[in-house]
């Protein structure tokens, strides 16, 4: 039976029920999303839903990333790891063909779905990036055994040093310290403080914030998200010049053994290309590699996602991490929402 697609009328509350009855439905689906990017960024939001006599049948999430610098592209979910239409398999098609269609109307250069399973959909997909996942055998005592001493004795070295790990809304500021300055130093435009603040606001307690300390000073600290099951660590950074005390290596097993602790079942590193330096790092913990179904329709080639170490991005790249760390915030703050990387 065919679905009607129409853009979405309902409430936030009507929404996140059909997402939270759909199996392959991902926290980045959560209508929270359309909140903080059109509070921080002022994309248009397109959130289109398939419904039939009995309701809503399916969700696919929109968001209309546009840029000077980069042109327009229409993407379910920007900034994030999963995305794309769930539902029925009716639901699903209708939906991708009323996103392909506005596509088109609106000139995109790209059309992306993030998904994190396989979808029946006549779209070539992207096989640029991985996940990474760790499964938690129960309580910390049996994580801790299963990560091995290897790695056990990494996350020992900061506790030896002192460092300790802090949870709460209030790691919020502290986090965005160490991560506008990590960005810097890579090369890359950050999210501004006020994105991460609608993300606490809007996502409320599925949102962890935790820092590793040093004394007073936070050295390592993450952003992760906890939803049916799994925590994934969505956004990590840590200071170059702690790196010999190892803080993030205590920064992720806090979170992993937070995650144990309240019955969580998976530990998810998030997306990584393979064979990089941060893909190794999650390997070691034991994770392993899940594919991610990054389905897109250009509307010319060469029109893929703006990736850093790329064309002129690279070039950017080196000179921004050159610039002093509040002139790479105040700008990246105002670069980073046309990035849908």
């Amino acid at each position: 039976m065919k679905s009607s697609v129409e853009p979405f009328r309902g409430t936030a509350r009507d929404w996140d029920s059909f997402v939270e009855s759909q199996p392959l439905a991902t926290s980045s689906h959560l209508y929270g999303w359309k909140q903080v990017i059109e509070r921080v960024y002022g994309h248009d939001c397109p959130y289109l839903a398939a419904g039939g006599p009995g309701g809503i049948t399916g969700v696919l999430p929109l968001v209309d990333v546009r840029s000077l610098a980069f042109g327009r592209y229409l993407v379910s979910m920007p900034f994030l790891n999963g995305g794309g239409p769930i539902g029925s398999p009716a639901a699903i098609g209708e939906l991708t063909r009323t996103a392909l269609e506005l596509a088109a109307a609106r000139r995109a250069r790209l059309l992306e779905f993030r998904a994190q399973q396989p979808l029946a959909l006549d779209l070539p997909h992207s096989a640029d990036k991985v996940g990474c996942v760790l499964g938690l055998t129960g309580e910390p005592g049996a994580l801790w055994k299963a990560i091995g001493s290897k790695v056990r004795s990494q996350v020992r070295r900061p506790q030896k040093e002192g460092i300790e790990v802090r949870f709460g809304p209030d790691q919020l500021e502290p986090f965005f310290g160490v991560f506008a300055r990590n960005m810097r130093d890579l090369g890359s435009p950050t999210h501004p403080q006020a994105f991460f603040e609608a993300v606490r606001d809007h996502l409320g307690e599925a949102v962890w914030f935790g820092c590793a300390y040093h004394g007073d000073i936070a050295v390592a600290a993450g952003c992760a998200l906890a939803w049916r099951g799994e925590v994934e660590m969505t956004w990590a950074s840590s200071l170059r010049e702690y790196n010999a005390l190892s803080p993030n290596m205590l920064l992720y097993w806090a979170f992993m053994e937070r995650a144990a602790e309240q019955g969580h079942s998976r530990f998810n590193f998030g997306r990584s290309t393979p064979g990089s330096g941060s893909h190794r790092f999650k390997r070691q913990w034991g994770a392993v590699d899940v594919p991610l179904y990054w389905y897109q329709s250009l509307r010319r080639a060469g029109a893929a996602t703006p990736r850093q170490d790329r064309g002129s991005l690279s070039l950017a790249s080196r000179l921004w991490q050159r610039m002093p760390v509040p002139m790479a915030t105040a700008i990246g703050a105002r670069l980073r929402g046309g990035i849908p990387a």
